[in-house]
């Protein structure tokens, strides 16, 4: 059992310093500032659908 934790731990040790393929700084700070200007645009549309809804939802029960 200790053995395959040991050899787990080393192929995963091994994988990661020799397979991965790193992002350069460069790359990581396009990706963040990519998935930072979407999550504004998600945010903005869903409380625009939100608001619409909430106003479309009052104006209905007035009218009851």
């Amino acid at each position: 059992m200790m053995k395959k934790i040991k050899t787990f731990i080393v192929d995963s040790f091994r994988e990661v310093r020799y397979k991965v393929t790193w992002p350069t700084y460069k790359s990581l700070q396009d990706s963040a500032l990519l998935v930072l200007l979407a999550s504004v645009i998600f945010a903005i549309v869903i409380g625009l659908v939100d608001l619409a809804f909430r106003n479309a939802m009052s104006w209905f029960y007035n009218i009851f």
